[in-house]
């Protein structure tokens, strides 16, 4: 991803946009631009945004704009077509965040030892605990949500959600039971999601589906 300079802005501003239809972008351009410092000049994507009166915040977290666009800009050394290379580094782009999440919540980074077994074995132990959040939302999804509208929940939500609530465990005639905090705006879901990993359990033919509408695209 380039960085924004007073140069590339001018070069972007002075370059031949035309309409991109097989990206998400309204324009694209490309050039060879040599940016200060740099020992050649560099193969570089851009797209651009129009701008909108209310327009959202993108999803992408590394563009910049001006008055009357917002830019997207690539370099690469590579000679694909410009809208497989914008899909490509997208791919990308989602790994990284997929990696600085495993890193800062499910703590990837904090290698407990020189040995090299102790952690690959802290590795794994990371994975399962991403890979059970990541169940975790299959258990507590919506009926009717696809592929498409399940939304990615973090770790760090997910414990704030499910794990770290204000509750009071009582007991009374034999009875145990749960007392959340009226502040708990998350105990339907919660009741929800408890109710289904009740449900399971193994059966003449293996473990039922605890929810009936199977995940579709």
């Amino acid at each position: 991803m380039a960085r924004k300079t007073a140069r590339l802005i001018d070069r972007l501003q002075a370059a031949e946009w035309k309409p991109s239809p097989k990206t998400d972008a309204d324009e694209q351009c490309e050039f060879l631009y040599q940016p200060q410092g740099w020992a050649k000049a560099h193969r570089f994507l851009a797209l651009g945004y129009a701008r909108k009166e209310e327009d959202e915040k993108p999803e992408q977290y590394q563009l910049f704009d001006t008055p009357e666009y917002i830019y997207r800009v690539l370099v690469t050394d590579m000679d694909n077509p410009l809208d497989l290379l914008v899909w490509f580094y997208n791919q990308r782009a989602g790994a990284e965040n997929l990696i600085k999440e495993a890193n800062n919540d499910a703590g990837l980074t904090a290698h407990p030892s020189h040995r090299w077994a102790m952690n690959a074995n802290w590795f794994q132990i990371a994975m399962l605990a991403y890979n059970l959040n990541c169940r975790l939302q299959l258990f507590h999804r919506e009926e009717n949500a696809t592929v498409e509208t399940l939304k990615h929940t973090t770790l760090a939500t997910a414990r704030l959600r499910f794990l770290f609530i204000a509750a009071r465990i009582w007991r009374h005639a034999g009875r145990t039971c749960i007392r959340y905090s009226d502040h708990y705006q998350e105990k339907d879901l919660f009741q929800r999601l408890m109710e289904r990993l009740r449900r399971i359990a193994p059966g003449p033919d293996g473990f039922a589906p605890v929810i009936h509408t199977p995940l579709c695209a």
